[in-house]
Order: C-alpha cells, then sequence, then structure tokens
C-alpha cells in the first residue's frame, strides 16, 4: 500500500487537461478583475479557504470575507491556473457572517483539483482582493484506487485553545503531512460552554498561554458569540494550511451547544442568561452551517446534519447526528424507547441507506460511542449504554434494532467511528460474550481529542458483548495537551485487496495500534 507520508501529491497523479473535465459546463467568464490587479483596501480572505463533502465529481468550497464581496472560484488541472474555470458563487454579507459556500460539479473523478477563490467588490466587480488557494482530491469511481482518511474530534475543550508556545494546534499539520483524502471531525467542533482563559497554571507549574478573543471569554448565548466560537479556531496557522488541502466530513455533538445538552432541557447552570437549549441548539446551528461546508445543511439554519458521503466504490460514510434528536438524557432502564438516540427517522434512514449502500465499506460515524458507559451526573446517561449488562434498555434498544437489520439484511462491511471520550482505544463486539445475541460481530474504534483536556477511561457495558484489545488513557481529569497525547485515528483501504487498515496514532505521528479487517464480511 502507498504511504504518501510526506507533505506533496505523491499518492496521486495530478490532474491533467482541462480542471472540470467534459462533464463541465463552463460559466461566463470571470467577472472580477485579474489576481494581478489585487491591492489593498479590497476584500480580504484572511480565515483561509477549506473544502467539505467531496465526491466523485463534486465539492463545496468555503470561504470568509472581511465586508460584503462576490465569491468566484477558478478550478485548473494544475496550480498555473491556465485554462481555468469559473465558479460564480454568492454574494456574502452580514447575514452568513461574511461566509460563503460554492458548490462544484461535474468534477473529473480521482483527480487532483486546484482551486483559488476570489472576492469581488460587490458593486465594483474590478475591485478585489487577493486570491487565496487551496486544492482537494475528488474520490475515484474504480476500486483500484487506494483511499486514506483521518478522524477524530473535540478542540479547544476544557480552556485548552491555541497556545502559541507549542505551535498551536500542530496535531493539523501531523495529519496533513500523512496527505489523507479527507479528514472526518466527529464533532465537538468547539466548546460554546468553555471560556478560553489567557493563561492556566499547569500542575507542574508551567503556565499554558492561549489565543484569546472577545467571544471566547465567556460561554456562547447569542448567535454572535456562536460565530466567534467557530471562527476561534481559524486563527490557527495549523488548521488554515489543512484545511486548504484535506476536505472535512463534519458532524456535530454536545459541546457545539452545551456539555450533554439534549432538547427541550433546560439548563441548570448559573453561566447562562439563556437556558434554553433548544433556542441555544438554533443559534449553534445556523453558525454551524455557516461556517463548514455541508451539502444537507442551510446557512439559515435549516437541513440537517446527518447524511451519507459515498466516497466512489470502496467507502460509504455514514455521518449521524445522536444529539438533535435523542430523548432525554435518563437512567436508561425503560422497555420500549422508539425515540433513543437517533430519532425514529433518522433510525429508518440509517437502516434503508445501509442495504441500498454497494460499497464495500460501510464507515458510520458516530458522535458518540456504542458501548462505553458515559455519565450524565449522578443517575443518568449521555450515550447509548447504561451500564447494565444485560438485555437491551433504553438506548440500547434502538442500537439492537440496528445491529439485528445488519445482519438480517446482510450488509458487510460495517466499522464504526467516533471520539467523544478524550481517549483512544480499540473496541470489539461479539455476540457469544453479549446479553443480546441477534447481530454479527463488529468493531469501534475510538479517537481524539485533537486539542482538548485528556479524560480516564470509562466503563465497557456488556450488553453487546464489547472486548478491549487496546486502550491509552491519562490517570487523571482534564489532562492538558501539554501533558497528555492528543489523538487521531488513521482508516487505509487498498484498492487492490480491498482490506481495511485502521491505525490509532497519537499527536507526532506515532502508531499505538492496528488492525486490518478483511472485505466482503457480514462481521469480522
Amino acid at each position: 500500500m502507498a504511504q504518501g507520508s510526506g507533505g506533496g501529491f505523491g499518492r496521486r497523479s495530478l490532474l491533467r487537461g482541462a480542471a472540470a473535465g467534459s462533464a463541465a459546463l463552463a460559466l461566463p467568464a470571470l467577472s472580477c478583475a485579474a489576481p494581478a490587479q489585487a491591492r489593498s483596501g479590497r476584500p480580504s480572505a484572511d480565515w483561509g479557504v477549506q473544502t467539505g463533502d467531496v465526491t466523485t465529481s463534486s465539492g463545496l468550497v468555503w470561504v470568509r470575507s472581511d465586508r460584503p464581496a462576490r465569491m468566484v472560484v477558478q478550478t485548473a488541472a494544475t496550480e498555473s491556473f491556465r485554462n481555468a474555470r469559473s465558479w460564480h458563487g454568492p454574494v456574502i454579507g452580514a447575514d452568513t457572517d461574511f461566509t460563503g459556500v460554492t458548490s462544484l460539479h461535474g468534477l473529473p473523478s480521482g483527480e487532483q483539483i486546484h482551486y483559488r477563490v476570489l472576492l469581488c467588490d460587490p458593486d465594483d466587480p474590478r475591485r478585489t482582493g487577493e486570491p487565496v488557494s487551496g486544492t482537494f482530491r475528488t474520490a475515484p469511481t474504480g476500486r483500484r484506487t487506494d483511499l486514506r482518511f483521518h478522524w477524530s474530534g473535540d478542540l479547544a475543550g476544557q480552556g485548552w485553545g491555541i497556545n502559541p508556545d507549542r505551535g498551536g494546534y500542530r496535531i493539523y499539520e501531523d495529519m496533513r503531512r500523512r496527505n489523507p483524502d479527507f479528514f472526518l471531525c466527529s464533532g465537538d467542533n468547539i466548546y460554546a460552554d468553555n471560556p478560553i482563559p489567557e493563561r492556566v497554571t499547569l500542575p507542574d507549574g508551567r503556565i499554558w498561554r492561549n489565543v484569546t478573543t472577545e467571544e471566547k471569554s465567556k460561554v456562547a448565548e447569542t448567535l454572535a458569540e456562536f460565530r466567534g466560537a467557530f471562527r476561534y479556531n481559524l486563527l490557527d496557522d495549523n488548521l488554515r494550511r489543512f484545511n486548504a488541502q484535506v476536505p472535512t466530513i463534519t458532524q456535530w455533538d454536545d459541546h457545539e451547544v452545551h456539555n450533554n445538552w439534549y432538547p427541550g432541557q433546560l439548563l441548570d447552570d448559573d453561566r447562562y442568561t439563556e437556558k434554553d437549549a433548544d433556542v441555544l441548539s438554533a443559534r449553534s446551528l445556523r453558525a454551524f452551517g455557516e461556517y463548514f461546508p455541508i451539502r444537507t445543511l442551510r446557512p439559515d439554519g435549516g437541513g440537517r446534519v446527518y447524511r451519507v458521503l459515498r466516497h466512489g466504490p470502496l467507502l460509504d460514510v455514514f455521518v449521524l447526528d445522536m444529539r438533535r434528536y435523542r430523548n432525554a438524557n435518563s437512567p436508561g432502564r425503560q422497555t420500549d424507547d422508539p425515540q433513543g438516540i437517533l430519532g425514529a427517522e433518522q433510525l429508518r434512514w440509517l437502516k434503508r441507506e445501509l442495504s441500498r449502500s454497494r460499497a464495500v465499506w460501510k464507515v458510520i460515524a458516530s458522535d458518540m460511542p456504542l458501548g462505553l458507559v458515559v455519565p450524565d451526573g449522578k443517575t443518568n446517561f449521555e450515550a447509548v449504554a447504561q451500564g447494565d449488562p444485560g438485555a437491551p434498555l433504553g438506548r440500547e434498544l434502538q442500537l439492537a434494532e440496528l445491529l439485528r437489520h445488519i445482519k438480517h439484511d446482510r450488509v458487510t462491511g460495517t466499522v464504526w467511528l467516533t471520539t467523544d471520550v478524550h481517549y483512544t482505544a480499540a473496541q470489539h463486539y461479539a455476540p457469544e460474550r453479549a446479553a443480546f445475541k441477534d447481530f454479527e460481530p463488529f468493531w469501534e474504534f475510538v479517537s481524539g481529542p485533537l486539542n482538548a483536556g485528556g479524560f480516564q477511561a470509562l466503563k465497557l457495558d456488556g450488553t453487546f458483548g464489547p472486548d478491549q484489545p487496546f486502550l491509552k488513557a491519562p490517570d487523571r481529569a482534564n489532562t492538558s495537551p501539554a501533558e497528555s497525547p492528543q489523538y487521531f485515528g488513521e482508516v487505509d483501504i487498498d484498492g487492490g485487496s480491498g482490506e481495511l487498515t485502521v491505525r490509532l496514532r497519537q499527536e507526532g505521528g506515532q502508531v499505538l495500534f492496528s488492525k486490518v479487517l478483511q472485505p466482503g464480511r457480514v462481521g469480522q
């Protein structure tokens, strides 16, 4: 298998010929002035660019301006932008916090796409800012092409923000150098409920310094404060450089709003004036849709987070939303629970799309772990498991229904990826060890955080028979990134054999655990 450990594009030949290919339609000629004419005082894209939800023939390009501007994207076969095609995007303004997304379509599959974004004065198209460039690979249509992606989550949590003394979010540079096809962020992109202080004294007396902003000086309640929380991370050079090279598939979890929130909750938190979680989550979801290119969301906060991204014949990624449709956190002992953690409609969607999938591998991107007991206070539980190793109860009933469907519909190649718990682990589930037995074996891999506090390992719930062949976690709560490694996971799919290899890595790239899975099986 090709390794692609360098920062270039050696794993994939560069795009040859016209960037948009014969299937793409040329839009009208670029209405902005040429890049060479850019001068100061024009629209600026200091927050960088990013791409998201890339498929075999399409992708979304995101930018933020410092003022109202017309967004224009150029795509080309090479960095010279010879024979470039133009894609005219929206006029972006204050209603979206000056963010905008342009959809590219009809792109050639399995190729490197070079793009640059120009921001034009909407009243004078001759006035344009400096172009900001990026690149991404479209998914292949053939099975012989190797794939690589990374996953992790939890950024700027527990008050551990951008530390200039450590070089900021340097884990993003570790991932960028490995040149993945895309990055799956499994939630907690921000910690809306965790302000960022200027400095923190570590247990050994060292000082942790943070880059700070006005919006991150308090918990996020207003739309402006949520926007500021998402914008905070883009102050990091490593993240902006990563975004310009690696497309993202992004989901959300609790800290986009408040720790362990659920619909209908009234917060018991004296830091908040607005205590209605539904109001806060609506504001957060709008900012989330403004700051990430997600095809199923609109900038006004409409749409949904859960979706399936088809990355060619080898891989489909099923992105779940275990936050917006769940019932209230509880002891989880009910014997009937149709709403569960996914909601009835999302569960029907997931079962239907898994059965329709013809990809060799079906990665289920779960923002919460399945078999780890995640408490919420003294008596309630936050995730699926609730500590009772017997027959399924509460939210476990919904998981049992899904696993039964996967078995009886003979859905092959399912792998679960998650983050959330601030350590890294590998869990294998098997019916011979389980109280509930009507399912096929499967793996769940945990990796994170990206830049947040580390926490001790949680207990396993025996209902679905988990075994944990690997675990690495700190021995105390909220260890800083200066004390405890940060983690990301890596998945490689071999285009020849179809084998899927999962590697759990820590900051710096060291491999902690590796597992090879074989294609074409219902259970592993």
